[in-house]
């Protein structure tokens, strides 16, 4: 069965059923999340959604807004996007075209509103700050697709569900977390003085042999690693595997996000009490690690990618390595400029020139601002001699994307410390 809407071409894709009815949903249930029909290195990606009071005549459903990380968020200008009824049944459709090498999560917004967006954002292209602020209003009311398994909440606290297409690179240590759960550390408090506050942090150690020999990783934005998409069974998978050497990984809380936008953007207090009063405290609780900055990592996200870099850059002494994934080098700039924001200047201008740093970036192809100062950093990062591994990866502002490479990234930092099977 094929239907046309609003120009959405809308396609039933089983045979002998009738889209809508009780048969035609159970094997949409058994198939998973949305259709994907791939043809080469493209996919056609088919989204649906039931609408439990039913077709037109009995459902207040005006719009199903679909937010799609790095495809029709407000990072890609694009005019907000509605699944489609299908007329005379409780079906909503929706479809795009994606690279077979995509991944990313979405999440849908069944409203009863006419409109939820303003005026502008309906411009082609439409204004960002309206369309940003319309999906900030309505991200609290979505929901995970309900034909998807795979969901957990996102980094801004909504649900959202997963989506691998078929050619998207192997996340190692990932694949199987659900398999073994590791049981989660206790969390610990820090009470700081220079930073006037307290947090909570997590202390993960894999391998108990020669713990004075273990490398360490700051994980900021700890929080989400330890709970929202816990890290641990990915750890111990990738350390049982051989591709990581035991360690210890340091995950800290941000507290919230104001705390996250002052402590994470360049902020001398912040590293100087991880320094000085973080690491001490660990040592004092029993906590062992190799301390040298050849080995220690400091790996971060958006805000906390840029962080990550900036305390390599300002104490090489302590922090040798940087894990970045999609950093938010255009700090501190508003205005969407492609400029290089301030700690790109900084490279650009000699900082960190002779320094032993080890540096992994990544960033995705979907998240255009951040893309190009990534570009920025990494040739200059080049020009200046520090070694780096930078790769873009086709997906948006993810975590989804970052956990893969999250494991990679220590991977890579770390291949000196991996010992390989006789």
């Amino acid at each position: 069965m094929v239907f046309s809407a609003n120009n959405i071409r809308v396609i039933g894709i089983v045979a002998g059923l009738e889209i809508g009815s009780e048969d035609w949903w159970q094997e949409r249930r058994r198939q998973k999340g949305p259709l994907i029909v791939c043809e080469g290195e493209r996919c056609t990606v088919i989204f649906y959604w039931r609408d439990p009071a039913g077709d037109e005549t009995t459902s207040q459903v005006r719009h199903v807004w679909i937010y799609i990380t790095g495809v029709t968020d407000h990072h890609q200008q694009m005019q907000p996007q509605s699944l489609v009824r299908i007329p005379g049944t409780d079906v909503w459709q929706w479809q795009t075209h994606l690279n077979a090498t995509w991944r990313g999560s979405y999440c849908l917004i069944p409203s009863s509103q006419e409109d939820d967006f303003a005026p502008e954002a309906r411009q082609n292209p439409p204004d960002r700050r309206a369309l940003r602020e319309g999906w900030r209003r309505l991200l609290p009311q979505a929901i995970a697709d309900p034909l998807n398994s795979d969901s957990w909440y996102g980094g801004r606290g909504h649900p959202v569900s997963a989506l691998h297409l078929p050619q998207a690179p192997m996340q190692t240590g990932w694949e199987n977390v659900d398999a073994s759960p590791h049981s989660a550390p206790p969390p610990r408090i820090w009470h700081s003085k220079r930073l006037g506050n307290q947090r909570r942090v997590w202390v993960f150690t894999t391998g108990e042999c020669e713990p004075e020999k273990r490398p360490l990783a700051i994980l900021l934005d700890g929080q989400f690693w330890a709970e929202r998409m816990p890290i641990w069974d990915a750890l111990a998978a990738e350390t049982r595997a051989g591709r990581l050497p035991p360690a210890v990984y340091l995950l800290v809380d941000v507290i919230d996000i104001e705390h996250r936008r002052r402590e994470l953007t360049c902020n001398p207090i912040f590293w100087l009490a991880v320094q000085e009063e973080l690491l001490p405290l660990l040592a004092s609780q029993g906590v062992q690690w190799r301390d040298d900055p050849s080995t220690t990592v400091v790996a971060g996200q958006s805000f906390g990618g840029l962080s990550a870099l900036y305390a390599a850059l300002y104490w090489p002494q302590r922090f040798g390595c940087v894990l970045s994934q999609s950093g938010s080098f255009w700090w501190p700039r508003q205005d969407n400029s492609s400029e290089a924001g301030w700690l790109v200047k900084k490279v650009q201008d000699g900082l960190g020139e002779g320094k032993a740093l080890r540096i992994f970036l990544e960033a995705g192809v979907r998240e255009p601002l951040i893309l190009q100062v990534n570009d920025q950093l990494s040739a200059s990062l080049e020009k200046n001699h520090s070694p780096s591994f930078y790769r873009q990866f086709d997906g948006g502002h993810d975590a989804l994307c970052w956990r893969g490479g999250l494991t990679e990234g220590l991977n890579t930092l770390w291949s000196a410390l991996i010992v390989q099977p006789a």
